[in-house]
């Protein structure tokens, strides 16, 4: 049996992966946290893995509370930049840990990031456009910054220079924000 906490537990996908473990016949859930809720080895609860779905402003300091409390972690909250990145790696690292994060679950959100870079290459410029529901708490999405960085990388790698863009004003910012020079706009 994989002993599994959640960070997050009482948000929408917080709850959803409570319930998807709960019902997995070689996992079970021994902790339960959310916010508020201290991040240590006892309340932990001997668990193995902690799965975080809580929010961009606390993730990066649960992860570090859970490696702390000696446990692997798996996040699926967004909002993280290239220096909480940082940060995590070097603690798992000194924890003798395995952290992951990442940017989607959904198969279909996969394949669109892999499929997106496939292209890049192919095309004189490529913009990221995205949908969320109304409470969702970060823009642009981890799974819309994965995939303008994987444009950016593929186009890098291909020897293609910066997108042209003839933009002579923008006062409202109608382009969207910029990830690695990719145009991401989060609706």
């Amino acid at each position: 049996m994989i002993r599994v906490a959640v960070t997050g537990a009482k948000g929408r996908m917080g709850s959803t992966v409570v319930a998807a473990v709960t019902g997995a016949p070689d996992m079970e859930v021994v902790a339960q946290l959310d916010a508020g809720d201290p991040i240590t080895k006892k309340t932990v609860n001997g668990a193995q893995v902690a799965v975080d779905f809580s929010v961009p402003g606390v993730t990066e300091a649960n992860v570090h509370a859970l490696l702390d409390a000696g446990v692997d972690v798996v996040v699926g909250t967004t909002g993280w930049t290239e220096e909480s990145y940082a940060r995590v790696r070097t603690h798992a690292q000194e924890a003798g840990r395995a952290v992951l994060i990442a940017p989607n679950f959904a198969m279909g959100a996969v394949l669109a990031m892999k499929f997106a870079a496939m292209a890049a290459p192919y095309f004189e410029s490529a913009e990221v456009i995205e949908m969320h529901h109304p409470g969702k708490v970060d823009a642009p999405s981890g799974t819309a910054v994965a995939t303008a960085r994987g444009i950016a990388r593929a186009r890098a790698e291909a020897g293609l220079g910066d997108m042209p863009d003839a933009t002579e004003m923008d006062e409202l910012g109608s382009r969207g924000g910029r990830v690695d020079g990719v145009p991401v706009h989060a609706v």
